[in-house]
């Protein structure tokens, strides 16, 4: 018989191997150890096993779904970090029923909203979470560039590109933030995130633009003020970065910004195929 239990009332194996049982075969290999399941996953992402449910059979596990919640731009939100089911137990209603769990934790934490991505070409997932009332958003797309030489060199005369710290980077991109981020690359994602460095470039003390980037070269804040563009302020940065941080690679993920789709192809920048789409449900 199945039952369901928050993750809190189970040992943290029992929510590891629910996690390795569903993911078993999906469509992006996920064999991951439980230290990195622990720290993807329970770390900056924001899942919560105070706000994830499992499944189990016989004490079995087959089923999980995480979720964690914070004030996403301005609305108390629920976000699903991962919904999977054991092969063998799907069409069993598993699903149907832990998503009933997550949304009434959500309703009991005061959230106005539930949120998650999926992978375009998840095809039964779209439509089982479009059946739960959730809709498409935005689009999230991805970009790598493996071959840092191909980046355009740009020394821009009176900016100066230096690295500061996260509170100082924070203070500073307040009056940019008008467009949405996407969770895995907001401030708090940011804060909590190992590993990253924050540089700004300035002209005449003033902020023209930052970025901030991991030591493996992920990308998570890159903007240039408006009054700045077109001058190689972005350019600018990229190779300071990539120099001083000796990246090999760089990679970037964002939703719906064509402004920086198009510059980011003409630094040879090439777009993923995974792609995936950002999809709510109001409360």
């Amino acid at each position: 018989m199945i039952h369901y239990k928050k993750c809190t009332e189970v040992e943290l194996t029992s929510v590891y191997r629910a996690f390795q049982a569903g993911f078993s075969d999906y469509m992006i290999k996920m064999d991951i150890s439980k230290e990195d399941f622990i720290k993807r996953f329970l770390g900056p992402e924001g899942n919560k096993l105070e706000n994830s449910f499992v499944a189990l059979n016989e004490n079995k596990p087959i089923g999980i779904i995480l979720g964690g919640i914070k004030v996403y731009e301005g609305i108390p939100t629920m976000r699903c970090g991962a919904l999977a089911i054991h092969p063998e137990f799907r069409g069993k209603n598993v699903s149907n029923k832990l998503f009933e769990f997550h949304k009434e934790e959500a309703l009991r934490n005061g959230c106005k909203q539930l949120f998650l991505e999926v992978i375009v070409g998840n095809d039964r997932a779209i439509q089982f979470y479009r059946k739960l009332g959730y809709e498409k958003v935005y689009d999230l797309s991805y970009y790598n560039l493996n071959d840092l030489s191909k980046l355009i060199t740009s020394n821009v005369e009176g900016i100066g590109v230096k690295k500061i710290q996260f509170d100082e980077f924070r203070n500073g991109i307040q009056d940019w933030l008008h467009f949405h981020i996407n969770w895995q690359n907001d401030i708090d994602y940011m804060e909590k995130a190992e590993n990253n460095t924050y540089y700004g470039a300035y002209f005449n003390k003033k902020l023209a633009g930052c970025i901030c980037v991991s030591t493996n070269g992920k990308i998570s804040f890159f903007f240039v003020d408006k009054n700045f563009r077109g001058k190689g302020v972005a350019s600018f940065l990229l190779q300071t970065v990539s120099k001083e941080l000796q990246l090999s690679t760089l990679s970037i993920g964002f939703p719906n910004n064509s402004l920086l789709e198009g510059f980011l192809k003409k630094q040879s920048f090439i777009k993923n195929t995974l792609a995936q789409y950002e999809m709510y449900l109001v409360l």
